[in-house]
This record gives C-alpha cells, structure tokens and sequence, in this order.
C-alpha cells in the first residue's frame, strides 16, 4: 500500500471504521486537477458593456473510494473544489467563472465540497448525494472553471444484455460557479421546481445499432419524451458513418403555463482516418423553445458553445470538420471547426429571427514525460444575430491532472 493509501485509509478508518476494508481502501482514488482559465467575450453591439474578460485558478480534487464486501457493496466519493480570481478588471464581471459580488464584480474566491454515497449490488449501482452525469434527458454542465452538479439520487442498472437502464430524483442544482444548491428552473421559461424525476433506458439492438427512450418531470413546469437513435456503419478500414436521430416532446406540468415543443435532430458523421466530417439538422415546432433545466446541458445536436439554437420555431444546420493528428504521429493534438446557421425563429408576430454561430477549437495533452497530462485548449466562438447579441469569445483553459494514488 502505497503512503498516499495510507493516509486514505486512516482518515476512512477514523470517520467510517465499518467500512474500511480491503477493497473499500485498495479500489480507491484520488486525482487533483489544476484549472487555469481565461474568458474574454467581446459584445460587438451597442450595447451598456463592451466585454466580460475574466481569469481564474481552479482546484479540483476528487477522492473515491472502492467498494465494501458483501452482496450490497457500499462506498464514498467526496469532491473538493476551489475557484480564485487572479483578475477582472473593473465593469467586465460576469464570465460565469466566479460568483457575483454585491458591487457588480465578482468574488476573491469560491469553495464547493460534493459527496456522494454509493451502493452497488451485481451490475447495478445507487449514488445519493451530489451528482454529475450526462444522458438525454438532463446532464450536468463542465464547461466553465468548476463543474456544476445536481443533488439527488441516481439509479443505474445493467443486469441485462445490451440493456441499460438510469432513473433517478434531483432536487437541487449547483450551478457553475456558485457554491450553493439552489431550486431548478427551466431555461427561457422560468419558474421553480424542487423535484424532477427522471426514467430511461438504451437497448442495444445489434453491435452497430441503439435505440433509447427517457422521460423527465420538471414538478409543475414542464413534461418532456425523448427518443434517440444511432447507428454506427463501419465502411472499411479506418472509414465509418454515424446517423445519430433525436426527436423529443415537451409540454406543461402543472399550472405554471401552457408549454408546446417538439425538437428534431439529426447528425451525420463520416470518419476517414484522422479526418470527421459531419453535417447536421435541427426544428423546433410548437409554441415553445425546447426546455432544459437552466444552468444544465440540452441533449440537442445543435447546442454547441455558446447557442442552443433551440429558440420557437427555429430551423437550423451544422457542417463540422474534426481532425485528429494521431494520425500524423502526433497524439494529445486535435482541431475542431463548426459552423452553424439557424433562422425562421419567432420575433415578436413574424418569423424573421436569423442567427450563427461558428466554433474552433484547438487542444493538446502532453502524453508522456514530466509533464504528462498538461493540457492546453483554445476556443473561439463568433455569434451574430438579428434579435440577440453579436458577440467574439475566446477562452484559454490550462489543466493538469495529477493521480494522487
């Protein structure tokens, strides 16, 4: 056992001694990960701020524990993260990397502290406490200084081939850069809920094919269906096209207000090598834009940096180029460009809302050496608009990533 696991094992040992067995402490983690990020977001109308420019320090260590013996095994996870302003100049607060001050600016500093406890018995596992996942009907948000998480419980079962299956409860979510769970609301929509249930599962219907159907209830706000398909057609060595279909339907629970959506979606990847080219289509029908949990990711195909493209009546279309330069000895270098166009969006009593978006990112993870697991990402976004705001953005992330034990 190495000093590190030692040391877990003692403060395991000395909080939860019923549970400090051999697998409870040999299975266990523990990983630091340093994030420095820089946001610069340029608004180009007129408008009361010129830009949101803001950078930061974040601290992020994950502790998890393996599982006790037994046919119920139990275990312990713990998060523990810290934000820290290293600057904001005066008026260009809110990136989203910090928590608001009372003066307009933003905080010194921020903490979080996550836990989770877990349950697992054959195949199948139960986390109660804090949360971040990711499927079709809601998903946790990673893309700022500090992960958000939703506080809940979450079931998942794999006792049956090709057959998984996820359900669950949350109540609360943390968004980004708070360090408090607050009550859910939906995006564009508004109220407040404190429950949304959630059921779903994917069946694997040949070692190409998947189907998936889920349900979410966001309490006396809205109801939403959510169908996926994807197919992945192998066409040769180094060559493959995946269709990935999505349709969902949302409408009110509740008295809150009447809510009609039905979203579409539709992306086509085809893979030669290093190289991914990918086209995609997305419509939203109703009276409605598609609802999402607010400060949450929507399972959409065209939700991308900065837009969700998911606005009443909007129609849009994706053409994306990936580029992996593994395939020219260089692993850890990728390169991603999109572009996005939607228009047909309801403005006021007509249909003339028009919007784009265009995305390049361009990243690198040291592989070996020293400084293995140092990587660097830069992401630019342009956004225009005819009824929102046209804006540049940039963001530099470093991280660094380091196994504790």
């Amino acid at each position: 056992m190495t000093p590190n696991k030692r040391i877990a094992a003692l403060l395991i040992a000395s909080s939860l001694p019923g549970l400090a067995n051999a697998d409870f402490i040999s299975d266990s983690k523990g990983t630091l990960e340093l994030r420095n990020f820089y946001f610069n977001r340029d608004f180009r109308q007129h408008s009361a701020r010129d830009k949101a420019e803001e950078w930061a320090q974040g601290f992020l260590l994950r502790l998890e524990s393996g599982y006790t013996d037994g046919t119920l095994g139990v275990g312990l996870d713990a998060t523990g993260l810290m934000g820290l302003k290293l600057d904001s100049g005066d008026g260009t607060a809110g990136s989203g990397l910090l928590p608001a001050d009372r003066s307009g600016g933003s905080q010194d500093e921020y903490s979080k502290l996550d836990l989770t406890a877990k349950f697992r018995a054959s195949k199948s596992t139960l986390r109660v406490g804090s949360l971040a996942f990711r499927s079709p009907i809601v998903s946790s948000n990673d893309t700022r200084l500090l992960p958000a998480s939703f506080r809940g419980a979450l079931l998942n079962v794999q006792e049956f081939d090709q057959l998984t299956l996820q359900g669950g409860k949350i109540d609360r979510i943390k968004a980004n850069s708070s360090s408090d769970y607050t009550e859910m609301s939906a995006n564009r929509i508004g109220g407040n809920s404190d429950s949304f249930v959630f059921g779903g599962g994917d069946y694997k219907l040949t070692p190409e094919l998947s189907a998936g159907l889920h349900y979410g209830n966001l309490q006396d706000i809205y109801r939403q269906y959510y169908s996926t398909l994807v197919y992945l057609r192998p066409l040769g060595e180094g060559q493959s096209l995946k269709t990935d279909l999505r349709f969902s339907k949302s409408q009110e629970d509740g008295n809150f207000r009447d809510i009609d959506n039905q979203a579409f979606g539709a992306m086509f990847t085809y893979t030669l090598g290093g190289h991914s080219f990918g086209a995609g289509y997305q419509r939203m029908s109703g009276d409605d834009p598609f609802p999402y949990i607010a400060s949450s990711d929507p399972f959409l195909v065209n939700f991308i940096q900065i837009n969700d493209f998911a606005n009443i009546d909007e129609r849009s279309w994706q053409a994306r180029y990936d580029y992996n330069f593994a395939a020219l000895g260089l692993p850890g270098l990728t390169f991603m460009s999109r572009y996005v166009s939607g228009d047909n969006v309801q403005v006021g009593a007509s249909n003339a809302g028009k919007e784009w978006e265009r995305n390049t990112d361009i990243a690198y993870v040291v592989q070996q050496g020293p400084l293995k697991n140092l990587g660097v990402k830069w992401r630019n976004a342009t956004v225009r608009s005819n009824f929102g705001n046209d804006l540049n953005e940039n963001r530099l992330i470093l991280s660094y990533s380091l196994a504790l034990w």
